[in-house]
């Protein structure tokens, strides 16, 4: 990448050029990813030490918080640190590492809640297989299978950007190295980088996202043929807090992949960047908290609240 370049940094032209508007953003992002790191490690945390947390869905919870952590700490702290001195570049190297990290974790994160997504279906549509269905070996697999997934999407759209040709000045509009913004500074033809993106895009995409509706079809049509109204809302419980997740990820994440160009811009892709890759990780520990009445009794023990 630096031999194309010949040079070794990037500038990324950033959410504000205005120091006073940056220094307001440092707050503002030091703020969500302390809120992220302490809400993920206390997620990971209650899950390992409390006992009755000892099932397939929390152990899934458990690595969607790992992933969540990884994910952000990828983007915030280099983010942060140019907020704070003022500066917006990042080495050639760094910025293709963080570029796979982004798109490893991005990946293994969707097709992790769709592996949450089939133990739902498998909870609710069989309950009494689940205990032979989501066997401990099956959980690992399904974890062990999202990792793969996403190592193969990042190394699919990592490899090609070697040979693209960037421009002198090498500025990313953008606030970190996604690789849609970082094609745009190329100076070579970029189609078949464009071509492999979009296509993997919508081959993971469909394989992460049609899983996940049609467990949630199943999900749906079960709840509904339940004829208490105390059952139905018990069945859905279980369920509500993944949805959220799910819906708040797929909306941003494939908006951002799938919309038409001619509706592209700046503001609007970092808009979209800013919501999948920095709230959303945020989100998913206090939604999964506020939502889950087991896990609230479990942060009550943990805290010593009865």
């Amino acid at each position: 990448m630096e031999n194309k370049t010949g040079r070794s940094e990037f500038i990324f032209l950033g959410l504000s050029s205005d120091p006073q508007l940056q220094m307001f953003l440092f707050v503002v992002f030091l703020t969500i990813y302390l809120i992220t790191l302490s809400g993920n490690i206390i997620i990971i945390l209650v899950i390992r030490m409390d006992p009755f947390l000892y099932s397939p869905m929390y152990y899934f919870l458990s690595h969607l918080s790992f992933v969540d952590i990884c994910y952000s700490t990828d983007i915030v702290p280099k983010m942060l640190a140019n907020m704070l001195m003022n500066q917006n570049t990042i080495s050639s190297t760094g910025c293709l590492t963080q570029m796979f990290f982004s798109l490893l974790l991005s990946v293994t994160e969707v097709f992790i809640l769709s592996a949450m997504a089939y133990d739902r279906y498998t909870a609710v549509c069989h309950p009494l297989h689940y205990i032979v269905v989501m066997k401990k070996s099956i959980c690992n697999y399904l974890v062990m299978g999202s990792w793969l997934m996403g190592l193969s999407f990042a190394v699919v759209n990592t490899m090609p950007t070697f040979n693209v040709q960037f421009c002198d000045l090498h500025e990313i509009k953008h606030f970190s190295c996604e690789l849609p913004p970082l094609l745009k500074t190329a100076s070579s033809d970029t189609f078949l980088n464009n071509i492999i993106l979009y296509s993997s895009v919508i081959i993971f995409g469909l394989g992460s996202f049609l899983p996940t509706l049609v467990s949630y079809i199943h999900i749906i049509s079960t709840i509904l043929k339940i004829r208490s109204t105390d059952g139905r809302k018990k069945a859905f419980s279980t369920c509500s807090s993944h949805l959220i997740v799910v819906g708040l990820l797929y909306v941003t994440g494939m908006s951002q992949y799938m919309k038409p160009s001619s509706i592209s811009s700046v503001a609007l892709d970092e808009l979209f960047s800013v919501q999948y890759s920095i709230l959303t990780p945020m989100l998913n520990p206090i939604i999964y908290s506020l939502k889950n009445k087991e896990v609230k009794r479990a942060l009550g023990r943990m805290f010593g609240k009865k």
